[in-house]
């Protein structure tokens, strides 16, 4: 259950849209809130919000800019700091997946994420950033822009794995090892390092995790966009 009140009165314009949209893409459903919905409840006019964001999926974008900020600082507070960058990308990538079985409104604001052609560019240019730091050292004679392109393919698997809900036939653990079996391969980590943090990963309780995870976005989503979460998993 996601109950959200905002305090909207002092805010400028632009925030006083944002602070509504997070509102209203958590309660209601990314799909379901129109443009209408939010300019009335930001009372604001729909030159004001075609100014700032000029459709919904402009607001997606600032949206998925916080949010992964954020997801790999809090891997990282997950994993021993001694450990390898390449454990913090299998706890954060780990912990995108999970996200989505705990609330169906998140998981359709994540697959919106890798669907938006802006939205989806941000997260692979950041991601590719992000990649050649970690795995650069497994592939010295790839680029930052061939990682890239390889991140071209595995938020393409990403999505795939989020869009498919947890069944009898797919449980949570196996959909992490696939993910990062195939994810980490790909990236050239040696067979014995992938089957350690394969281990690692699925020895962690990554549901309670990802329930810390979401009320630490929760909360860093209200202190940014100046709202107030009362957030019950």
């Amino acid at each position: 259950m996601i109950a959200i009140a905002t305090a909207t009165e002092n805010l400028s314009t632009k925030e006083r849209i944002l602070s509504v949209c997070v509102k209203l893409f958590l309660e209601q459903g990314y799909k379901k809130t129109t443009v209408s919905d939010i300019v009335q409840k930001a009372n604001v006019s729909n030159s004001s919000f075609q100014h700032f964001f000029r459709a919904k999926d402009g607001v997606l974008t600032e949206l998925v800019r916080f949010m992964f900020e954020n997801q790999f600082n809090m891997a990282r507070s997950v994993t021993d700091s001694s450990m390898s960058p390449v454990y913090v990308y299998a706890v954060e990538t780990a912990i995108q997946i999970t996200l989505t079985e705990l609330n169906e409104n998140l998981r359709e604001i994540y697959l919106e994420a890798y669907t938006h052609e802006e939205a989806l560019d941000f997260i692979q240019q950041a991601t590719a950033k992000v990649l050649y730091h970690i795995f650069g050292p497994y592939q010295p004679d790839l680029t930052e822009h061939d990682f890239y392109i390889l991140e071209l393919g595995t938020s393409g698997l990403m999505r795939g794995y989020m869009a498919h809900p947890c069944d009898k036939e797919l449980t949570l653990e196996q959909k992490l090892h696939s993910f990062l079996a195939s994810s980490l391969r790909v990236y050239r980590m040696p067979e014995a390092e992938v089957q350690k943090i394969l281990t690692y990963v699925i020895s962690l309780d990554i549901r309670a995790i990802a329930q810390r995870v979401l009320k630490d976005l929760f909360r860093a989503l209200a202190m940014h966009f100046d709202f107030h979460l009362d957030y019950q998993p």
